[in-house]
């Protein structure tokens, strides 16, 4: 799922097992990722930076619905600390991210903040995070470190304060002593519990199972996302979030009314 618009790519290979038909579906975005903007502008088609990108399929108006193994994806847990919106949203957005990735932050910066206005306050969306460390050890710790200002309630606050500003890779941003001052501003109150349940094991395994999905899925680059299955790759214009959420919310009541 290496994209080469809008998202980072994994600096290592790993040799896993791939659940096949979602690596086809996956694989098709990268169709829809090639009319994403780069960070830089370098492919936008004669387009300034910032310009909406072309987003195929907007049309269609009765969009087929995504592959039941990837909507089964959604975790839908009313107690999730990582996930903001209401269980039972019509539309979930899982987002694959690593707290060091650029184009993470881009989304998190422009477009998060436009879907939880328009989406997910009105019920028609949850989000769904999904740690994916893939830049060593400080994409490592700051997954924990977000992991563990969940278990105190202060995911989504540590999150905005983690993606505040760019932030220079491996630069030392996310050191032990950092992301114990991030945890302080995102509002963490409990630091010596904070910083226990970043060590414990069931941290670590909380990371490995979401990268281990992310992994099955082909996912290589982050930012990496599925909205109701459907898989969009990259910090591509909020534009091509909204009208995905809007056909998902579309299928969903159509199904719904269909009684399926």
């Amino acid at each position: 799922m290496t994209g080469s618009t809008g998202s980072t790519p994994s600096p290592s290979r790993r040799n896993r097992r791939r659940t096949v038909g979602a690596v086809a579906v996956l694989a098709a975005a990268a169709v829809t990722a090639s009319f994403a903007l780069t960070l830089d502008g370098s492919d936008t088609g004669g387009k300034k930076a910032g310009e909406p990108a072309a987003v195929t399929g907007s049309a269609d108006p009765a969009p087929a619905p995504a592959d039941p193994g990837l909507l089964a994806l959604a975790r839908r847990d009313a107690s999730d600390p990582l996930a903001v919106g209401r269980a039972d949203a019509p539309v979930v957005l899982i987002e694959y991210s690593d707290f060091q990735c650029p184009f993470c932050g881009r989304f998190a910066r422009e477009t998060k903040p436009e879907l939880l206005r328009s989406y997910v306050d009105k019920g028609v969306l949850r989000i769904e995070w999904r740690n994916f460390p893939i830049f060593g050890e400080e994409s490592e710790r700051a997954a924990l470190a977000g992991w563990a200002a969940g278990r105190q309630k202060k995911f989504w606050e540590f999150h905005d304060v983690a993606y505040g500003k760019p932030r220079e890779r491996n630069s030392g941003a996310f050191d032990a002593e950092n992301v114990i001052a991030m945890a302080r501003e995102a509002g963490v109150a409990d630091i010596e519990r904070f910083q226990a349940d970043m060590a414990s094991e069931q941290a670590r395994n909380a990371v490995l199972q979401d990268q281990e999905e992310g992994y099955n899925l082909g996912v290589t680059s982050t930012p990496a996302f599925l909205v109701n299955g459907k898989p969009i790759l990259g910090a591509q214009p909020t534009d091509t979030f909204e009208e995905a959420v809007e056909s998902a919310a579309k299928t969903a009541k159509a199904a719904k009314e269909a009684g399926r």
